[in-house]
């Protein structure tokens, strides 16, 4: 069955339209973004397909766009509109309105974060940059490591914070497992960013490890 075969009032954009958004179900959202299906199948059932192949709607941003258009009925150009759908709900998780984000407290720094790294595969290291006031005035990837480390030297971090006039920085990184534990490795790397900040004169305030929507602030932990 195509979407043409399908009654106008089972069409997912119909549905959206006339129940609202959240009435859709995953695959429903899935196949208004993909527009149109295969010659054989609606966009709802290839959108069913991607999320089985993917293991579920939380998995999907793993996918490259190389992956994706081995699925059949997903070319190029579904592939890409997949991603920018998936780039846009993140960059608006992360949207602060009026004034730039100020850090209060772990959880605020976390919450700025989480979206963007609890899905990754390999352990991406972000530095938030902050000002007198604790205001976050930049954020930096600055390493994007193997499947359990993520590399990088405190000569990249704090040469982007004095880059930037930073007045203090928080460092992060994910667990590709969905495990927020810290690592010896997070330990160590935590030590050196810290010795190293004193002499600079910039403060790491933190370093927080992104699970699979928990985190695990070092500071709060007494690693700092």
């Amino acid at each position: 069955m195509t979407l043409r075969d399908l009654p106008q009032t089972d069409r997912p954009r119909e549905r959206m339209l006339r129940e609202g958004v959240q009435a859709l179900s995953d695959a429903e959202l899935l196949a208004v973004l993909l527009r149109t299906g295969t010659y054989k199948e609606s966009a709802v059932t290839l959108a069913q397909r991607i999320l089985k192949q993917a293991g579920g709607l939380k998995h999907i941003p793993e996918m490259s766009v190389v992956e994706m258009t081995k699925i059949k009925g997903i070319g190029e150009a579904k592939a890409l509109q997949i991603h920018a759908g998936i780039e846009l709900g993140r960059r608006l998780s992360q949207l602060t309105y009026g004034e730039r984000p100020v850090i209060r407290s772990p959880r605020d720094a976390a919450a700025l974060l989480m979206e963007e790294l609890r899905y990754f595969q390999k352990e991406h290291f972000v530095v938030l940059f902050l000002n007198t006031k604790n205001h976050v005035i930049a954020k930096e990837t600055l390493s994007m490591g193997s499947l359990n480390a993520a590399i990088v030297h405190p000569r990249e971090v704090y040469r982007s914070a004095v880059k930037r006039g930073a007045a203090s920085i928080i460092c992060a990184h994910n667990h590709p497992s969905g495990d927020p534990t810290p690592s010896r490795e997070d330990l160590a790397l935590t030590h050196r960013l810290t010795e190293a900040g004193n002499i600079i004169g910039i403060d790491l305030l933190d370093h927080l490890i992104i699970g699979d929507g928990v985190f695990v602030s070092l500071k709060e932990q007494g690693y700092m």
